[in-house]
């Protein structure tokens, strides 16, 4: 069993850091401790199994939107075997201050989701007009195909009619012509 005592630099206080390490050593069943050192950095002691704290080292690294650490100062020593469990040294005063903190982010927060929904809404409105005008488009297209099938079929009803009356004035003249030609073949015997 060994001891890390680390020393973190960075933006590491108020930002989650401390819970998350916390979560870090009681996944890999580490026993020590964690605190806010009123220089700004925060103070680690883990004691374990050497591999264990050999992840661990790597895993208090942490960067992201929130937390973001610059150094940090490691020292390894035999275990003392000090600590029941990993835990969080908190300074009176401290709890209440993050809950101030916490309050004023999630304010922070809830602004951040109103004016996105405010955006949101804004563009869904714009959305549905665009969306309006090119329905209003489309229905003007289909209706004027319509319109223009409809054309089409009255010209093609115009047309069969005009074919029909050209055949019956032909088909007329023929049986004229017909009936002319048996009376006259009549009057000459043929038939």
């Amino acid at each position: 069993m060994k001891r890390l005592t680390a020393f973190v630099s960075g933006k590491v206080q108020k930002t989650g850091y401390r819970a998350r390490i916390i979560d870090f050593a009681r996944m890999l069943r580490l026993r020590g401790s964690i605190e806010n050192l009123d220089d700004g950095r925060v103070k680690i002691i883990a004691e374990g199994d050497e591999d264990k704290l050999k992840w661990f080292e790597e895993a208090i690294n942490i960067k992201n939107a929130l937390i973001q650490v610059s150094s940090i100062e490691k020292e390894y020593s035999e275990s003392r075997g000090d600590f029941g469990k990993f835990y969080k040294l908190v300074e009176k005063g401290e709890t209440d201050s993050r809950l101030d903190t916490a309050a004023s982010h999630l304010k922070d927060l809830l602004i951040a989701v109103n004016n996105m929904n405010g955006n949101l809404g804004s563009k869904i409105d714009q959305m549905n007009e665009n969306l309006s005008g090119k329905m209003d488009m489309m229905i003007e297209l289909q209706e004027n195909t319509l319109n223009g099938q409809e054309d089409l079929l009255e010209e093609v009803r115009e047309s069969r009619r005009d074919l029909k009356g050209y055949l019956d004035q032909r088909f007329e003249k023929l049986e004229s012509e017909v009936t002319e030609m048996r009376t006259a073949l009549k009057a000459k015997g043929i038939i």
